[in-house]
């Protein structure tokens, strides 16, 4: 594992990538604060491992999180790594779902990595050293039907993680981005209860275990996207260099 501090904070940790994440940290010797707005999650993230803290936290809300955050480093430390995998996946079409559904995908997906950062970075650059993890989405690189709010949600956190890594190259933090195809979470099980676009049907889901192998790798080699499973990279090649293909 790439990871050399001693407290990691994630997001979304009631589940899903965020409860493996959490639980792989802790058996490695980290001290994990888990946040997620499931205390039921929460409670199942922290039976799996030793050295995890829960927070119940709506990411969406920006004083929240920053009391969070301020608690976690009080009681813990400072922050090593950070990983913002918090967020919901419903599908649609656009005009048929609900406009605060849209939003309230905007507000957690984007707006619950824009809190994370704001509140965690500045400490973790001041002292020159962390990981910071955005989790994107191979649906935040190509536009699919029936997974645009969605989508837009994961071409924002694409953006605004890659202009973050630019503004604040040499300063000690790395950071990546990472852009799973689909990946067998319990988010796959609230997009089928929604809408579900056949084409995600067109290749085997990844686990979540080797999403964050690849992880891992590109901290280790200084990479900032990280495209795991086979095809992800020439899926995001050809749509940069070929969009009209």
């Amino acid at each position: 594992m790439a990871f050399t501090g001693k407290v990691a904070l994630i997001t979304g940790a009631g589940s899903g990538m965020g409860r493996l994440a959490a639980q792989r940290l802790s058996k490695g010797g980290a001290s994990v604060a888990a946040l997620d707005i499931s205390e039921e999650g929460l409670a199942e993230t922290s039976e799996g491992g030793e050295n995890i803290e829960t927070w119940r936290v709506d990411v969406s809300d920006y004083q929240a999180v920053a009391s969070a955050v301020g608690e976690v480093e009080a009681r813990l430390g400072p922050i090593d790594r950070v990983v913002t995998a918090a967020a919901i996946m419903p599908f649609g079409k656009l005009l048929e779902q609900d406009v605060e559904q849209i939003h309230r995908l905007m507000a957690i997906n984007f707006g619950g990595l824009v809190n994370a950062a704001k509140t965690t970075l500045p400490g973790m650059l001041e002292r020159g050293r962390g990981d910071f993890i955005s989790f994107s989405s191979m649906l935040g690189q190509m536009p699919t039907l029936l997974t645009g709010a969605y989508g837009s949600t994961k071409f924002a956190v694409s953006c605004f993680t890659e202009v973050l890594y630019h503004e604040n190259r040499d300063r000690g933090v790395r950071f990546v981005c990472v852009c799973p195809p689909a990946v067998a979470t319990p988010l796959v099980d609230q997009a089928r209860a929604t809408a579900w676009p056949k084409l995600l049907d067109e290749n085997p889901f990844m686990e979540p275990g080797p999403v964050l192998d690849a992880i891992e790798v590109s901290l280790e080699k200084g990479e900032f996207w990280v495209f795991p499973g086979k095809g992800a990279k020439l899926g995001w090649r050809m749509r940069r260099f070929l969009p009209n293909a």
